[in-house]
């Protein structure tokens, strides 16, 4: 029998990596940078399914650089903001993703920058490495105190509600904006954004990244927050105009912000950005836990498999191209 024929961007953590090659016959990119476009059209020629990574761009023309025998396209993560879904649902092809397994490795990363950012640890260990610490100062590296303070949760999905249920522990007032999301852990639905940015002294944003939300994070929005109000942002990097970020820390306008995503990434080391003390950048990381790496690739892989096999994906953004077809189990 004929083995499906896949290519799979770039080498994925064993759980997943195994589970393809019992199944497929794997085209598997094995450099340490993400393949160009060029070697991304020409590697999907013939290919019964992809499975890809965030850094790269799915779209008709890839799709049709494949060829009709593509029937699935697996995205090695929970955001599918680097592909064109209705190029893909046009063609009749479901796409796959990892949703829930990410929350709270994401939650996480969330919390650890609120507090860094809050509390100035960055800052105070460039301090301690560059020779400052002299003595114990009354007045040096004050940061921000949680317990009481009202944290603002931009978008209340999974991560969202991960990030409240940390917050209780914290003695943190809860308070979010999401039209579609109910209340919960005890979280206060506020009626607008702009109550929101009024009564937080940290924000938090945990929105997908699509037309409506790009540059949600804009020079308007930072000038309604508190001026010792924190922004932490875990989401896309492009949910935030970076410029417009770098004035309203430059000029205090904002206490600081702490970021696992940035646009573009990596993020150039030139950028104004790593020259603010009061902001903190990591390398998104937000998934980088051992478990969850492990289950994401581990999904990713049974989504391929499900598709390459006639089988509808456990995970499928865009159920509708199944229409009124019948599946049994994935």
């Amino acid at each position: 029998m004929t083995r499906p024929k896949v290519f799979v961007t770039r080498i994925i953590r064993d759980a997943g990596m195994n589970l393809i090659r019992e199944v497929c016959d794997a085209d598997i990119w094995d450099g340490n940078m993400p393949p160009s476009r060029e070697v991304l059209l020409e590697r999907v020629r013939g290919v019964d399914g992809l499975l890809c990574l965030l850094t790269d761009f799915v779209d008709g023309e890839l799709l049709d650089a494949a060829g009709p025998q593509l029937i699935v396209v697996s995205n090695h993560a929970v955001g599918f903001d680097n592909i064109v879904v209705a190029d893909a649902t046009a063609r009749g092809i479901p796409v796959g993703n990892t949703p829930g397994i990410l929350t709270d490795a994401t939650a996480d990363i969330a919390f650890a920058l609120l507090l860094a950012a809050a509390r100035r640890l960055p800052e105070a260990e460039r301090y301690l490495r560059n020779g400052k610490w002299k003595t114990w100062e009354p007045s040096a590296l004050l940061g921000a105190d949680l317990a009481g303070k009202t944290l603002g949760l931009v978008g209340f999905g999974r991560i969202g509600q991960a990030v409240a249920k940390r917050a209780v522990g914290f003695d943190l007032r809860v308070i979010y904006h999401d039209p579609t999301a109910l209340p919960g852990f005890g979280a206060i639905k506020m009626n607008s954004l702009n109550e929101l940015l009024r009564e937080a002294d940290f924000v938090s944003v945990h929105t997908p990244l699509n037309e409506s939300t790009r540059h949600l994070v804009n020079a308007d929005f930072l000038s309604r927050m508190k001026p010792n109000a924190v922004l932490v942002n875990t989401s896309r990097g492009p949910v935030v105009d970076q410029a417009a970020l770098f004035d309203a820390l430059k000029t205090r306008q904002i206490f600081s912000a702490a970021l696992d995503v940035t646009d573009p990434e990596p993020l150039p080391l030139d950028s104004p950005l790593l020259t603010l003390e009061n902001c903190l950048i990591v390398p998104h990381i937000g998934s980088a836990s051992e478990r969850t790496r492990n289950d994401m690739s581990r999904l990713a892989a049974e989504n391929l498999v499900a598709g390459v096999m006639g089988k509808k994906l456990p995970h499928c953004v865009n159920p509708e191209v199944y229409g009124d077809r019948w599946f049994g189990s994935p």
